[in-house]
């Protein structure tokens, strides 16, 4: 290989995606049903923000933190659906080395701030639930905002590291990324290097930003149900929990299909590559769709 190419390969300017590889000619297919949960979930995400923007009487904090996980699923969704529509539609898979590390970025990021949102949520829930007479006092609109901003501190602060990592390996053996968009592991896994920093580092934040998440938010309906339990009639409990259903049923959509495509990308050696990557496409556009959907249900 000459200078120049090498060149080129250790600091490619392009990566090349392959969509989901194996079922190329199903591509079109596949396009479809991809295509009709991105519009739901753009259409109802922008339904949600128009209808409280519009509504003084759901200026509240439940209705803020709704708003702020609507706008993370619209970032998220658009994030990667648009270009896999283009590899599905028209073949066209060339993506600049920069504008795949901002991909990679926004993917992980608004992830972790969707999960950070769930925790806020939870703790609205809690707080109403309760300590209803102080809800008010407790979780102001400042309180609110700065919540929100510590939501997005901590996935922005979390995940920069990855696109960082990435762009210091070298790219010399191949620039062709066997997936639908750039996922943080598929494109590390090209560099010509030893990649255990950011394997580990991966690894950790995603243990660390679900156990923390998830250890939270079980504490939380721990506290919640007790208080749940222990009003006098069953009317009442039902109506109580019935504030909480919503909210379970979002977090179980969210956190179920990205635990399994993790644990299947991870320790699924014997698990088919197309299977992986359609996985892992469901995990990140599900959840947009049915969040609207799910809200939108069960409140009046």
């Amino acid at each position: 290989m000459s200078d120049s190419n090498t060149t080129d390969f250790k600091y490619p300017s392009i990566f090349i995606l392959l969509g989901i590889p194996g079922l190329e000619m199903a591509h079109v297919w596949i396009s479809i049903p991809f295509c009709t949960i991105y519009t739901i979930a753009i259409l109802g995400n922008f339904t949600i923000l128009f209808i409280v923007k519009m509504e003084p009487k759901l200026h509240g904090p439940m209705y803020y933190f709704l708003c702020m996980l609507a706008v993370t699923d619209l970032v998220l969704s658009t994030s990667i659906e648009p270009k896999t529509l283009s590899i599905f539609w028209f073949n066209y898979r060339e993506i600049d080395f920069s504008a795949c590390l901002i991909q990679m970025y926004f993917i992980h990021c608004f992830s972790v701030m969707g999960s950070g949102i769930f925790v806020a949520m939870v703790l609205n829930r809690y707080v109403a639930i309760c300590h209803p007479l102080r809800h008010s006092t407790i979780l102001s609109n400042p309180v609110v905002a700065k919540i929100g901003l510590a939501v997005v501190l901590h996935g922005g602060m979390l995940v920069m590291p990855h696109p960082l990592l990435a762009r210091r390996w070298p790219y010399c053996r191949t620039n062709i990324i066997p997936h639908s968009y750039c996922e943080h592991i598929a494109v590390v896994k090209l560099a010509c290097a030893d990649i255990s920093v950011s394997s580990y580092y991966g690894l950790s934040v995603a243990f660390l930003v679900m156990g923390l998440d998830v250890f939270s938010i079980t504490v939380s309906y721990i506290q919640i149900l007790r208080a749940i339990f222990s009003l006098p009639t069953k009317d009442a409990r039902l109506k109580t929990f019935g504030t909480c259903s919503s909210h379970l049923c979002v977090i179980l959509a969210s956190y179920i299909p990205g635990l399994f495509s993790f644990f299947t990308h991870r320790f699924g050696q014997n698990v088919p590559l197309h299977f992986h990557i359609l996985m892992a496409n469901v995990y990140l556009l599900l959840p947009p769709m049915l969040n609207p959907i799910i809200y939108g249900v069960s409140t009046k």
